[in-house]
C-alpha cells in the first residue's frame, strides 16, 4: 500500500507544484487533491484496522492522514474558492513540527531514505506555511520545489517500491 500511495502523492503533489507556478488551474488540481485525499484516507484506515502494517500500523495511519488532510484540504479551499489559505496554512507547520521527530524516529529506526523523505517533506510543508501565513513571496520557488520532491521523494519511492525495487 506504501508504494501505492507515494505514487499518487508524488501525481499530486506535480500538479500542485504546477498550480504554483501558474502552469495549471487551482479548481483542476483539486479533483486530484481530493482523488488523493481519499486514497490515502482509505490507504490509513485499512492500515488501522487490519493492523497491515504490523504493530505501529496506528503510527504508520497517522503518518498517512497527515497526508490525506492536508490534499483533502487543498481540494476544499479549491472547489469552494477558498482564497485564504491561512488556516491551511497553519495545519502546513503544524506537520511540518511533527516531520521532523518522525523523521529522527525513522533514522532511529536504520531507515536512511525515509529519514531523509520525512526531513524533505517537512521542509515542504514549512514551505508552505511561510506562503500561506507569513506571505512570503516565494510562490516560484515552492513551486519548483514541490515538482521536485513529487519526482524525486514520492513518484520515484513509489514507484520502486510497488516494482520490488526499493
Amino acid at each position: 500500500m506504501l508504494g501505492m500511495g507515494l505514487l499518487f502523492v508524488g501525481a499530486v503533489l506535480f500538479i500542485n507544484g504546477l498550480t504554483y507556478l501558474g502552469r495549471a488551474p487551482l479548481k483542476g488540481a483539486a479533483i486530484m487533491n481530493l482523488f488523493v485525499g481519499i486514497l490515502t484516507l482509505f490507504i490509513a484506515l485499512h492500515a488501522a484496522i487490519t493492523r497491515s502494517e504490523g504493530d505501529d500500523s496506528f503510527f504508520f495511519a497517522a503518518k498517512v492522514l497527515l497526508f490525506s488532510f492536508t490534499y483533502l484540504w487543498v481540494a476544499a479551499n479549491g472547489l469552494f474558492g477558498v482564497e485564504d489559505g491561512t488556516a491551511l496554512g497553519w495545519y502546513c507547520l503544524f506537520v511540518a513540527a511533527l516531520a521532523a521527530p518522525t523523521a529522527a524516529l525513522t533514522f532511529l529506526d536504520g531507515d536512511v531514505r525515509f529519514g531523509l523523505l520525512w526531513l524533505s517533506w517537512g521542509v515542504l510543508w514549512f514551505l508552505y506555511w511561510l506562503v500561506l501565513v507569513l506571505r512570503h513571496d516565494i510562490r516560484e520557488l515552492v513551486g519548483y520545489v514541490t515538482v521536485a520532491l513529487a519526482l524525486l521523494t514520492c513518484i520515484l519511492p513509489g514507484y520502486l517500491i510497488l516494482a520490488g525495487a526499493w
